[in-house]
């Protein structure tokens, strides 16, 4: 199953590939979308195409994306959730489905920790999908973020084909 794990931001989207089969984990790609100037507009049409074209390139069979942290500053929250807003449309369009982890749980999954520091979980994304070079922390923890999906998505699965059984 390929998985497209997202990490939204208003300036910078990190976006990871991850091929999971059983327990095993292949890292695909990564990369960052960055949105540029111009007006929020701009920027959340730049992060959706963007997005759009990832999907359009690897063929994820689902999504994964961090949930959104409530800011001390109102005005950054509301720029974040405008900017998850326009990265969740671009799987959801594509007919996929989206999961939503939060951090703590994210950095659990893959650090052990839901307190981990972000050199720590760029570090274990690099020990858990040998070859992954990020490029930046963006890209590192949307990997972080599909990691989590594969572990997650596939228990659910493991329950359902239980309970059906």
């Amino acid at each position: 199953m390929r998985l497209l794990g997202l990490d939204p931001g208003l300036r910078h989207t990190g976006w990871g590939i991850v091929d999971a089969e059983g327990n095993r984990l292949r890292h695909v790609a990564s990369g960052r979308i960055d949105s540029g100037e111009g007006t929020i507009a701009e920027r959340l049409v730049r992060l959706h195409d963007g997005v759009t074209e990832v999907i359009g390139r690897y063929q994820p069979d689902e999504a994964a994306v961090e949930e959104t942290y409530v800011n001390k500053n109102p005005s950054s929250t509301l720029k974040l959730g405008l900017a998850r807003g326009a990265v969740i449309l671009a799987p959801a369009k594509a007919g996929l489905s989206v999961a939503e982890y939060s951090p703590s749980l994210i950095k659990k999954s893959v650090v052990g920790s839901g307190h981990a520091e972000k050199d720590q979980v760029g570090h274990m994304v690099r020990m858990l999908l040998p070859g992954a070079e990020p490029g930046s922390a963006d890209a590192a923890d949307a990997l972080a973020i599909a990691i989590c999906h594969a572990h997650h998505a596939a228990t659910r699965r493991a329950i359902l084909a239980g309970a059906r059984a």
